[in-house]
């Protein structure tokens, strides 16, 4: 049994501590002190996701933000802190825009949509294998995230009207790297491992994930 492997130190007592309810409004008070486990709705648990977050990584001149539309990331600009932009209010598209935030580093979060290149709905065969590369680590690092609030998680390969790929070896590589992760043959990147961080404590009691909670059947 294998835990994730530490990463550089970052204290999180006081990101994780009740808001002064100074300029909080009460609809933010409610969620704050709201434990995880009594949240009903997906609607609760964005709001819960979408506050706390943007309390963890307030250093980090960040803030998760519902999207009406497709997700999307906008750079800091003078005053106003990036944005991830999750689609359509939907928790698992938070977590996998995050696990694509977490993974960049800080050139790329100077840049709209972290730089990525993307090819939408439609893909070819060779754009499909493409995305799969790069999709990887993101889905791996969603897939801790997920497990860390206790939600299933599944692999998507995005693309239902073009070629859709091999499933099943895109599952295996997304499985051998959260395994690379708690085997240490991989690093996880220090904000993904600040997050598991923050998300086990209150969702936990502080237990960490372990490898041991992630099989290969899982993803099927």
């Amino acid at each position: 049994m294998h835990l994730l492997q530490p990463q550089t130190e970052v204290s999180i007592s006081s990101l994780v501590s009740t808001i002064s309810t100074v300029d909080s409004d009460i609809s933010n008070r409610q969620v704050q002190l709201s434990t995880w486990e009594n949240l009903c709705t997906e609607a609760e648990q964005v709001d819960w996701l979408i506050l706390h977050f943007n309390r963890w990584f307030s250093h980090l001149n960040v803030n998760l933000v519902k999207g009406d539309f497709e997700p999307e990331y906008f750079p800091a600009i003078d005053s106003t802190p990036a944005r991830i932009q999750f689609a359509h209010g939907f928790f698992n598209s938070a977590l996998h825009e995050i696990s694509h935030w977490s993974i960049a580093g800080d050139k790329r979060r100077l840049l709209p949509d972290l730089g990525y290149w993307y090819a939408p709905d439609g893909r070819t065969a060779e754009q499909q294998a493409l995305f799969e590369q790069v999709e990887i680590k993101p889905q791996a690092i969603e897939w801790l995230f997920a497990t860390a609030f206790g939600r299933k998680f599944r692999v998507s390969l995005d693309n239902l009207t073009g070629e859709g790929g091999d499933g099943n070896r895109f599952k295996d590589h997304v499985f051998a790297q959260v395994q690379a992760y708690f085997s240490g043959q991989a690093q996880l990147p220090r904000d993904a491992k600040h997050f598991i961080d923050c998300i086990c404590l209150c969702t936990r009691a502080g237990k960490t994930l372990q490898s041991d909670e992630f099989q290969r059947e899982m993803l099927d």
